[in-house]
């Protein structure tokens, strides 16, 4: 036996799953973009992605991603690795089964280091896909790839803070359902770096919180937004600190662990879908009297894209078996592994099925070039490349002092 083999509810789950794909989310692709186009707003909430999150419930297929039993079906890593793969192999259908980023892991952290009126406010209804959330990290004035150069600034003021700063690529922050946001600021520049930082829950509509723009990746305005905010002395009541004071670095690395596995898993998945579209379309189409698919260079990067999705597919698996196992913390150079490893590689596979696409490819007649645009920008989400490499080679060097 495997040690990758599914369990029978992972495969039954992928079953029910791939039913869903085909007899509702591709169908619900074009109708998803006619209603963004016809609303006129970036930020449109469509009706359809409504009607698939209704669907998905009837079919419990709903939080899959919680590891907590009673809130969704209580999965492994491993056994969710293929859910996600399936359910990033298009743009709605993460939402569509409450398992999209950043509402799973902030629905993590409030499980873990929520208070009660936290659960009871802002939980219950992520968990229910009735409202929406942000994190907020990332600042426009310090290389935020270091997390303990962050400067918002949280000062005590009685039984409150007063946070002042500037956030950025605050992804959901302009979603239509956006209610909260868990910020991470500096609560004590004198501490030793890791404990200088704190998380906090705020209110998107929190006074003194403002909504200066939606940030355009490579000009496309996703519908969730990348908000760029500014705190200017907003209060937050000390109640709403999360965990406590310090300890917003050792939340970060709670929260990112399980949500950097996740987009790996969804880059594989839409990987699959570009292998699959190149080959329907380098049979389908014909120059100089054969198909596409009959030059040899086609089929070689047919072939390669096939072994280099097996490759960061079994790689991913280890990591989530490795997570299951012996935990987030052991298992973090294959956690870095594939955070490098699998939105550079499905990367590749895009660029020859938007090559062997020709014109279209780069078009919005297909969605190419939308996911090759997601894809790039993941390779700086959670933290760059770079990052990531730094870390793999710290613990291999380590093993040689």
């Amino acid at each position: 036996m495997s040690l990758f083999d599914l369990s029978d509810r992972s495969k039954k789950y992928s079953e029910d799953l791939l039913d869903f794909m085909d007899a509702h989310v591709y169908p619900a692709e074009a109708v998803y973009s006619a209603q963004m186009r016809e609303s006129g707003d970036p930020h449109f909430q469509p009706p359809i992605l409504e009607e698939l999150k209704a669907e998905a419930r009837r079919r419990g297929l709903w939080n899959l991603f919680h590891p907590h039993p009673g809130r969704g079906p209580g999965l492994t890593n491993l056994e969710y690795a293929p859910l996600a793969e399936i359910m990033g192999r298009s743009h709605l259908a993460s939402e569509a089964c409450n398992c999209n980023a950043p509402d799973t892991g902030n629905m993590e952290v409030l499980e873990l280091f929520g208070t009660d009126e936290h659960k009871e406010k802002y939980l219950e209804p992520l968990l229910d896909g009735t409202m929406a959330s942000a994190f907020a990290m990332t600042e426009p004035r310090v290389a935020s790839s270091d997390a303990t150069n962050i400067e918002l600034s949280m000062v005590r003021d009685g039984d409150n803070y007063v946070l002042n700063g500037r956030k950025w690529f605050a992804t959901n922050a302009l979603h239509k359902n956006c209610r909260v946001m868990i910020v991470m600021g500096k609560t004590d520049p004198t501490a030793a770096p890791h404990r200088q930082q704190t998380m906090m829950v705020v209110p998107i509509d929190a006074p003194g919180v403002t909504i200066l723009r939606g940030l355009p990746v490579f000009g496309y305005q996703e519908r969730e937004g990348h908000a760029e905010i500014d705190f200017a002395d907003v209060r937050v009541p000390a109640t709403d600190v999360l965990k406590g004071e310090g300890e917003g670095f050792a939340i970060s690395q709670a929260r990112l662990g399980p949500g950097r596995i996740h987009h790996c898993m969804r880059s594989i998945g839409m990987a699959e879908r570009a292998l699959e579209m190149m080959c329907k379309r380098a049979q389908a189409r014909v120059t100089f009297g054969k198909p596409l698919a009959d030059n040899a260079n086609i089929q070689d990067w047919i072939a390669e894209s096939r072994i280099d999705i097996e490759m960061i597919r079994l790689l991913t698996l280890k990591a989530a078996h490795l997570m299951d196992t012996v935990g987030n913390k052991a298992a973090r150079t294959e956690i870095a592994a594939i955070k490098v490893a699998a939105p550079n590689i499905a990367l590749k596979v895009l660029d020859r099925a938007i090559q062997v696409h020709g014109a279209g490819g780069v078009s919005d007649d297909f969605p190419l070039a939308a996911a090759w645009a997601q894809l790039r920008t993941l390779r700086l989400a959670d933290g760059p490349d770079e990052v990531h490499k730094r870390a793999i080679a710290g613990q291999e060097l380590r093993k040689w002092r």
